[in-house]
Order: structure tokens, then C-alpha cells, then sequence
């Protein structure tokens, strides 16, 4: 298994293009070392697991070994809790069908012996209803948040159709992603109730004015920069490694694992919140790492 070396030492930042060496760690970069998390986070997303033939560049079938070497690298790493950021399941052509995709998937990301979060794909919720993902992987609610150690975690929800109306039996395209009204009005009130620093999930980007866009991110990330405290955003969507800084946060896409065949074209992560608030992503396979001050 190989690890993307693509992250810099401990205090090395990426800003507008330059590094800047900060601090200690530029006399003595090993010193990161010896620290350890005060959160960890496992992150995999766009599994896309389905029992049918590739497509493209699609590898439907090749997922869930894929899933169990993550499953087997979390094993080791201990992260506290584990998101998963959406379409963990392609799309059937039944709901019946559907089920038994989620079903075996679920029984390969139910070895990972840690808290799971789900984020709501736009593929997840194609054939299905929210209510029946939610079930399927015992999860309550599709957007909601949580403290773990000094860090406030926020999941958000944007398979939703322009007119708030949520996605579920083939009622919206995939590149028609919005956060509703309600939901918007939940984040201003839910980062305001908090003073930790907060890393938020999403599926569809938030930092992208493209087609795998969320319509309304530009709102978004307004109530992201007048809460000052949001740190970072994990999505996928795009099925690509990407990476920009947008009003003080770091927003970062991660790669879909369903691409490519076989185990070198996997991609996987985690995510370590250091002592000094260093945010580590450690990429594994085809996911990029990256180390922000």
C-alpha cells in the first residue's frame, strides 16, 4: 500500500502558491512526530458500489475490495469516527435491487469497528428515498452536527432540487444540488451556538461554480466566513483530487473510490487534528495529502 507523500512537514503552509516554513518545525521538522491527534477522522467517499459491469472509468464491482483494505488500514489507524461523503451506492434499476447493493456494501463497512457518519449522495438517494438510505445505515438525520474532542463537526445535506424539494425515485438531475432555505437557516444558527474550531462534510462541492457545484454555495460559504471558525471542507462529487482556499477555509475534494481497477486506483484517507490545529490529511493510494497551518 502506498502513501501519497504530497503533504509538507508539520508548520509548512501553502499560501497563494509559496511555502512559508513557520516556527520550530522549520529548524526541526520531525518534531510533529512524536504528537499525537487530538481528533482523527477516517474519510472515504464515492464508493458507488453496484453489481454490474464497469463503465468508463467506473469499476463498480471492484468497491468493495477496495472498502475492506481501507477497513483494514482504519483497523490500525483508530480514528475516532469514520464519514463516508456520499454515493455509496449507484444507482438500480429497482428499489428491491437497490437494498441488496446497500445491504452488502454496509456489510463490509460495518467490519470498520468505529462510529460512522453518512453523507447523502446524489446517487444514494437516486432509486431510493432519504428515509430508506437513512434506515438502511441506521442513520437519523441527513444534516446535523457533533463535538469530538476540541472540534465542532458539521454534516450537511444538499440533494435537494432548486425549489427545496429533496431528492429520492429519480426526481433531480446530479448537477442540481441546493441547501434549502431550513438548512441554511440550521448552519448560521448551529456555528453560532459554537466557539470550537469546525470542519464541515459535504457531498457536492462548495468551492466550485461548475456542474458538480452546490447552486447556492456561494451562500454557503457566507455563513461559513461570518462564523470565522470553519476551518476546512471535505466533499467528493467530482471523482478528483482538488484543493483551494476560499475566505480562510480550505476546501478539499477527495477522490471517488469506484475509479479505476483494482487496488492501486483506490483512495482513501485520514485526517488528523493536531494539537497545535494543524489539519493532516494523510492520502492513501490515489488521494492527495495535505498538511494546512
Amino acid at each position: 500500500m502506498k502513501e501519497s507523500v504530497q503533504y509538507l512537514t508539520r508548520r509548512a503552509v501553502l499560501r497563494n502558491g509559496s511555502l512559508l516554513l513557520l516556527g520550530a518545525a522549520a529548524t526541526n521538522p520531525c518534531a510533529a512526530e512524536d504528537q499525537k491527534p487530538t481528533v482523527r477522522v477516517g474519510l472515504v467517499t464515492d464508493l458507488h458500489h453496484a453489481d454490474k459491469p464497469a463503465l468508463g472509468s467506473r469499476h463498480y464491482r471492484d468497491t468493495l475490495g477496495k472498502l475492506a483494505e481501507a477497513a483494514k488500514h482504519f483497523a490500525t489507524a483508530k480514528p475516532d469516527f469514520v464519514v463516508e461523503l456520499g454515493d455509496f451506492i449507484d444507482a438500480a434499476v429497482s428499489v428491491e435491487l437497490e437494498q441488496d447493493y446497500l445491504r452488502q456494501v454496509c456489510q463490509v463497512f460495518d467490519t470498520i469497528p468505529f462510529p460512522k457518519h453518512f453523507v447523502l449522495g446524489n446517487h444514494c438517494v437516486d432509486t431510493l428515498t432519504k428515509a430508506e438510505f437513512l434506515a438502511g445505515v441506521a442513520a437519523k438525520d441527513s444534516f446535523y452536527s457533533f463535538d469530538a474532542g476540541p472540534i465542532h463537526f458539521v454534516i450537511l445535506d444538499a440533494c435537494f432540487r432548486a425549489d427545496g424539494t429533496p431528492y429520492g425515485r429519480r426526481n433531480a438531475a446530479w448537477d442540481d444540488a441546493n441547501i434549502p432555505a431550513h438548512e441554511l437557516d440550521w448552519l448560521r444558527a448551529d456555528l453560532k451556538a459554537s466557539d470550537k474550531p469546525v470542519i464541515v462534510f459535504a457531498h457536492q462541492r462548495l468551492d466550485d461554480g461548475g456542474k458538480h457545484a452546490v447552486k447556492n454555495a456561494a451562500d454557503v460559504r457566507k455563513i461559513f466566513e461570518s462564523s470565522g471558525r470553519v476551518r476546512a471542507v471535505f466533499q467528493g462529487h467530482s471523482h478528483q483530487n482538488a484543493h483551494q482556499e476560499i475566505g480562510g477555509t480550505h476546501y478539499a475534494t477527495l477522490v471517488a473510490m469506484v475509479e479505476g481497477a483494482g487496488p492501486d486506483h483506490n483512495g482513501y484517507s485520514t485526517l488528523d487534528i493536531m494539537p497545535d490545529e494543524t489539519i493532516r490529511l494523510s492520502g492513501f493510494r490515489t488521494q492527495a495529502s495535505y498538511d494546512w497551518l
